[in-house]
């Protein structure tokens, strides 16, 4: 006899099924687990040995072999030990195994026969789903899986109560959707004393999920008004939450299978390696931009990043997914994330300043802007100076608007932005994301405004990708006017966020 049991195995946030085939024969007693497993898969058989031990049964001193079907794809994590221990149940007569049948299994075993929460349970209960599945996963999942709206999910403490579920002796109740509760305080913009081009442009930027570049000396408040930007920025949709949701799920970062409204705000340090980064590693795991996926990748002092670890930035920031390579695997994982990224203007940070500069200033500039490519450079819609606002003024300002209603604009102009997509029967969400004949026939310039952008673009040398991220940019800007209309205004507002990152260099030197 062969034991039949479903789960899966994960290529990125794509789920595959697996049919874990469990066998008992005659033959000296043995147990192998066959179907390319890798180290956490094959030492499952004395986690299973010791979890059916502690049920007080024996396995029989048979050869047993566990074959992990389809064979050639790697078997990775620990969440095989649950169908494997069902299996030999089966085998064993403990467990039925036409009941089994209609349901997707994953969960560890702990050695005295307790389930303890494993990653990916989020995509295992939406396949299951797709499948017309239930679900079988640890307690400390439950609530987690619970948000994929699948109907039957079994979420046991321990293998004993499932097996008494099954017997009829327990009754496993549902799990409960459960939310992060946020209480998380963030920066508000009240805090921020002067730098009012800078307030504009975060609240342009978080309006319409554009990429920002904020170049200045120490103590600017450059990476303060990053700080801020979570507060201003709506919440998750359901949709949005599901996306970011599998991609923790994966990565093991749900807070006890709590799901949060919060979009990702991720600050990776500047040591952060390419793996790190973009994803990777023996299990080929997402990165920092796919953890951010519809929030927030803050990047602060820029060009201390490795070149290397930039540069492979520029792909996902076009397409919005990542494909990690690797010689035992290939996965793609969704990489949709807005760039905010803070820079001094040199190593010593006071270029515009004679008194501070160093020796080497203007040259020094040059050197270190330098670190960041041009093409690089071409994908932030925004690059603004924030300059040094001296202490005694900045105490003798009064406090700025504050978060709660630069939020509500934000919000505004982003429900103005979904309402015409959804008109035009577009798959966007902001801004940021438009492309092609759609941002054309959403940007409609009157004579003004064409002429001006028009002469900027021969101006500046505008490549066709800072042509149409200025006008995502004049987009928004109408947008939080709610103004359908855009004007000269809206375009030359739009321009003044592009000018510094081409005059910048060319001043230095």
């Amino acid at each position: 006899m062969v034991a039949h049991v479903r789960t899966v195995a994960f290529e990125g946030i794509d789920v595959t099924p697996i049919d874990a085939q469990v066998q008992m024969v005659s033959g000296l007693p043995s147990f192998t687990i066959v179907g390319l497993p890798d180290k956490a898969v094959g030492e499952s058989k004395e986690r299973v040995r010791s979890a059916i031990h502690a049920l007080g049964l024996a396995l029989p001193a048979k050869r047993i072999i566990i074959n992990l079907a389809p064979a050639d794809i790697l078997k990775e994590g620990s969440h095989f030990d649950l169908p494997i221990a069902i299996g030999l149940l089966i085998i064993m007569g403990v467990l039925p195994q036409d009941e089994l049948e209609s349901y997707v299994t994953l969960g560890e075993l702990s050695l005295d026969g307790g389930l303890l929460p494993v990653n990916g349970v989020l995509p295992a209960a939406i396949h299951a789903l797709s499948e017309d599945r239930g679900l079988i996963c640890p307690q400390g999942s439950g609530g987690e899986a619970a948000w994929s709206g699948l109907d039957t999910i079994l979420a046991p403490s321990s293998l004993l109560a499932l097996i008494n579920h099954f017997k009829g002796t327990q009754v496993l109740s549902k799990p409960e959707c459960e939310m992060v509760d946020d209480d998380t305080r963030y920066t508000d913009m009240r805090e921020i004393r002067g730098q009012q081009t800078a307030r504009r442009a975060l609240e342009v930027a978080a309006a319409g999920g554009h990429n920002l570049l904020m170049v200045g000396p120490p103590g600017a408040g450059k990476s303060m008004l990053a700080s801020c930007l979570p507060g201003i920025l709506p919440m998750l949709d359901a949709s949005e939450i599901l996306e970011a949701s599998m991609v923790a799920s994966i990565a093991g970062k749900l807070e006890g299978g709590r799901l949060s409204k919060r979009r990702p705000f991720r600050e990776p340090h500047h040591s952060s390696s390419m793996a790190a980064m973009v994803g990777g590693g023996r299990r080929a795991l997402p990165g920092e931009i796919s953890l951010a996926h519809h929030g927030v990748l803050f990047l602060d002092e820029l060009p201390e990043f490795p070149r290397a670890v930039l540069e492979s930035l520029r792909q996902p920031l076009e397409s919005g997914r990542i494909s990690v390579a690797r010689a035992q695997a290939h996965v793609t994982y969704p990489a949709r994330f807005q760039l905010i990224a803070a820079m001094n203007p040199c190593r010593c940070g006071y270029l515009d300043d004679v008194t501070r500069a160093c020796n080497k200033a203007p040259r020094c500039a040059v050197d270190y802007q330098s670190k960041i490519s041009g093409p690089l450079y071409d994908r932030f819609d925004m690059t603004i100076d924030v300059p040094e606002v001296p202490t005694l003024d900045m105490l003798g300002r009064e406090a700025g608007e504050p978060s709660a209603a630069i939020g509500k604009r934000v919000a505004d102009a982003r429900t103005i932005q979904k309402a015409r997509f959804n008109a035009m029967k577009l798959p966007y969400r902001i801004n940021a994301e438009l492309f092609g004949e759609a941002l054309h026939e959403m940007v409609v310039l009157d004579g003004h405004g064409k002429k001006l952008l028009e002469e900027a673009t021969e101006k500046l040398r505008l490549s066709m990708r800072g042509y149409t991220r200025v006008l995502r940019v004049a987009r928004t800007i109408a947008d939080l006017e709610q103004s359908e209309q855009v004007s000269k205004q809206h375009v030359g507002e739009a321009l003044s966020y592009r000018q510094m990152q081409f005059g910048r260099m060319v001043d230095a030197a």
